[in-house]
């Protein structure tokens, strides 16, 4: 004995099938966009270091844990390097997770700065990771990740 369905049982049906596989996929990866900011990240820092391998030391990257105001967020960044001829810091950039521009900001410096310690403020557009990698004179990169909670967002383009 076959029984067949009528089109309004099997239009319910499919209606059934595509609603559960959307709700199956959505708890099983509810993480996709996050894995494309994480990847846009990584990204950023592998342009910025040519390709060479970034490690996790000699630099301190400064910023509150908890920001109030994104609009202004202090940071410093200091890196561990005798600044000698020999020895220094090229340059040390900024980067973030989710604001539009990848890259925030990029400071040259050279034997002659004395000290690798920079500082500045920055507009941070919701609770993201930072990177700081430093360039140093021998062709190395290394970097420090801190994660930061933006309260009140900034660098977020209002829709009108």
């Amino acid at each position: 004995m076959t029984i067949n369905p009528t089109p309004a049982q099997v239009g319910r049906r499919q209606v059934v099938l595509v609603a559960t596989t959307l709700a199956a996929s959505t708890l099983a990866f509810p993480a996709l966009p996050a894995l494309a900011q994480d990847n846009e990240l990584a990204a950023a820092v592998a342009s910025y270091a040519a390709g060479k391998k970034v490690t996790e030391d000699k630099v301190k990257l400064d910023i509150a844990e908890l920001v109030d105001n994104g609009n202004v967020v202090p940071i410093t960044v200091s890196v561990d390097s005798p600044m000698t001829a020999a020895n220094h810091v090229k340059s040390i950039a900024v980067f973030n997770e989710k604001n539009p521009q990848r890259e925030v900001v990029k400071f040259t410096l050279g034997e002659r700065y004395g000290k690798a310690d920079v500082s500045t403020r920055i507009r941070l557009a919701t609770t993201q990771k930072l990177v700081a990698v430093a360039h140093m004179s021998d062709g190395t990169f290394w970097s420090h990740t801190v994660e930061v909670i933006v309260t009140l967002a900034a660098c977020i383009e209002a829709e009108t």
